[in-house]
This record gives structure tokens, sequence and C-alpha cells, in this order.
């Protein structure tokens, strides 16, 4: 078996620009999902509910994505064309989901409508974001698989602080934040910006990315065939590599926790820094902006942490730099509902951002290196990500009763995702060095 040449730079810029444009997109769903549904009337214990279709379809659609690439040759490439697929529809639904609101005058018509819209924009982005890991598995030697993923993280990070900001930045230049009526234009014309932005970082790494063809392909990774055969996906995780699985340990209980900040940050911030929990005022709304603000700290303080990671790594070891990362989030989770000033939200959500870092890069680094050798990448690397998406699933289901449990206020949610961070942390002892 050949081993993969090093790749440039620039080649491995390319092989993640795309990713730039499909985080700006999740970054305004997971900003602002609750934000469109509490104005549209959504009670909060019932707004997990909505958190669940998103990785539901992520768990249905990665893996398929998985399958079907592994067995795809064409003129396009092997992941690109589901790529082209995912950004498209993408595009579409970001101009539908903010108006929701506007397709119906009977409430539940417009809560399921709006559900459905939402569960279209995360199965296309999930479509559209898969392609980007699963090339750097493809192309990237194991040498350099830590750098790809390290600029995979700081695009992610960088799309985010743009999608988080955006709607601040609508109501910035003057655009309506008047939710009497429903979403705010701000925040409409935050989605319609992100779907532009998404559409040409997708065209600029399909115009700049030449993957693998069957026949050198099968010389760098041993294989003899130029698709990979049909496989039996229990097969595959019953031989799945021991640190795929404990990895997945680790994944669970930091979702988790990021699903319950997704979904909680608005009302907590609404609540402890404006003092209403009234989803049509103004007051709420200007929370919903500052939560993008706070959100792109988290972001660009992930990106200054990201750098740290390896001098971490070559000074303790991997194992421990994912456990302090996960630590430090957990101390930010923690500190959120004590900062009665928006301003200082900065600190505890830089802290968040830390967490953050660690969960986009060591993870996939980490299972690649595991997978290196074997067929069948994208499809593990498929089922993987059901290791995000369950979390997320388990966490909607139980939300409201959680927060029943421990009491009305929504920054209540933001201790237990505390907790569940520092349960991740102390899973990370489980994953084998090797």
């Amino acid at each position: 078996m050949k081993q993969k040449p090093d790749l440039s730079r620039l080649t491995l810029f390319n092989l993640s620009f795309g990713f730039f444009g499909v985080q700006i997109a999740y970054a305004l769903q997971s900003g602002n999902i609750s934000r469109i549904f509490a104005t549209m009337g959504a009670d909060p214990k019932s707004l997990s509910f909505f958190w669940i279709l998103p990785p539901l379809m992520g768990m249905i659609v990665q893996p398929i994505v998985g399958v079907l690439s592994d067995r795809t040759w064409c003129r396009l490439g092997r992941r690109i064309p589901y790529l082209i697929i995912g950004s498209l529809i993408a595009v579409i639904v970001m101009f539908l989901l903010p108006n929701a609101g506007s397709l119906s005058d009977v409430f539940w018509v417009a809560m399921t409508l709006g559900a459905i819209i939402l569960m279209f924009l995360d199965t296309s982005l999930n479509m559209a974001m898969q392609p980007f890991k699963m090339m750097v598995g493809d192309m990237v030697n194991e040498k350099q698989k830590g750098l790809a993923y390290a600029i995979q993280s700081f695009l992610c990070n960088l799309g985010q602080v743009v999608g988080f900001a955006l709607p601040f930045l609508m109501s910035y230049i003057g655009l309506s934040t008047d939710a009497s009526h429903g979403v705010p234009t701000s925040l409409k014309m935050a989605f319609y910006v992100g779907a532009v932005i998404l559409i040409v970082c997708v065209i600029y790494t399909c115009m700049n990315v030449r993957e693998m063809p069957p026949k050198e392909y099968a010389e760098y990774h041993g294989t003899s065939v130029e698709k990979e055969d049909h496989v039996n996906l229990v097969d595959l995780l019953r031989h799945s590599p021991t640190n795929y699985w404990r990895v997945a340990l680790v994944q669970f209980f930091c979702w988790a926790a990021f699903l319950f900040m997704w979904n909680y940050t608005t009302g907590t911030i609404a609540d402890t820094v404006w003092h209403t929990t009234d989803a049509k005022s103004a007051d709420f709304q200007a929370a919903g902006d500052w939560v993008g603000i706070v959100f792109a700290v988290q972001s660009v303080a992930s990106v200054l942490w990201a750098m740290c990671l390896s001098p971490l790594e070559r000074r303790f070891g991997l194992k421990a730099a994912y456990a302090i990362s996960l630590v430090i989030g957990g101390i930010g989770f923690a500190l959120v509902p004590f900062m009665p000033d928006k301003w200082t939200l900065f600190l505890p959500f830089a802290l968040i951002g830390c967490a953050w870092a660690a969960m986009l890069a060591l993870p996939f680094t980490i299972v690649t290196n595991a997978l290196e050798g074997r067929p069948h990448m994208g499809t593990y690397l498929g089922l993987f990500n059901c290791s995000i998406c369950l979390p997320q699933i388990l966490a909607g289901l139980t939300g409201g009763l959680i927060l029943a449990v421990v009491g009305e206020h929504q920054y209540n949610m933001m201790i237990v995702a505390g907790v569940l961070l520092f349960l991740g942390a102390m899973s990370v002892t489980v994953i084998q060095k090797k």
C-alpha cells in the first residue's frame, strides 16, 4: 500500500473551505431555533422537542451519505456530489425557516410546518457537512491529519462567529427587530445572507478540490476494487476499534451538554440580564441578538484554544488535553447563571469555547487514526456521527422534564450542562493511547 503524499497547506485549506459556509448555516440554526419557535409562541418546556428532529435526521442521513459515497465514483468525485446536493437544499430551506410562522394562522399548523422545515434544513446541512470530514480521511496522510482537522476546526469556528453575529449585525445596521407580528426582519435577513455565503463557499471548494480517482484511491488505501463492497453495518460496528466506542462515550456527555446550551441560552440570558420571559418583547429579542454575540465569543475563544491543543498534547498527551478542555468548558457553563451583566458573559462563553475546540478536533483525530488502513472509512465516520446525534436526541426528549426537576428558570440548565462536561472529562480516561 502506497503512503499518501504530504499536501500543501493551500490544498488542506481548499478541502475544508466550504465547511466555513456550512457552519454559518449551522450557527444560524443552533443560535436561533429556540428564539424562532419561542417567538411563534412555543412554551419553554416544549422547546427541547424541536431540537429532536435535527440530530435525528443527522443520525439517519450521515450513515447513508457515508455508505453511498463510499460506493460513488463519478465525474464530480466521490464525496462532492453529496456536498452539492445538500448545499442546494440547505439554501432553499434557509429562506423558508424564518418565515415558518407566516405559512399558517393556525398555531399548531405553523409549528408543524416549522418543525418540518427545520428537519429539512438539518438533513441538508448534514449531507453537506459529512463530505468534508470524509475527504480529509480519504486524501490526507496520518502525519497531516491533525493539521487538516485543525484547519477544519478553525474554519468551522470562523463560520460560527459570522453565523452567530449575523442577527446582531442586521439589527445594528438598522433592520427591524419588532417581533410583534412574528420573526423580526433582522433575523430573516441574517438567514438570507447566510444562505448566499454558504453556496459561494461550496462552489469554491468544488472548483478547487480534485478527489482521488478509483485507481489512485485503491493504491493509497490498499484496496483492489474500484467500488467498496456492500457492508453489513452491524458487522462493521462489531469489528470497529475499541477507541471508536470509548470516544463515543465522551461524545455522549459533551453533545448533550451543548444541546442544552443551544436550547436554553436565549431564555437564560433574557431572564438573568434583561429580566424578561416574554418572547415577543423587545428585551427578549435584544437578548436573542446578544446570544449570537456570546456564541461568537465562544467561537473566537475556540479558535484561539485550538492553537493551544497541539502544545498541550505534546506536553501532557492527547487525553490530558482533551480532559482539560472539557473541565474548562464545564466551569464556563456553571458560571453563566451568575453573570448579571451582558459583558461579563464573555468570560464563561470563552471558557465554553475551549471545550468546543477539543470536541471539534480531537475525537475525529482519534477515530480516523484508529481506522487508518480499513475500508469503508466514509461509512465508519457516518456511523460515528451517531455519537453526536443520539445524545442530542435524548437531551431533547428529556430537556423539559429536567427543567421541571431543577426549577422553572432556564438558567439552571446551564449548570446541568456543566455537570455533563465534567462527566465527559472523566470519561476521557477510558480512551486508549493507541
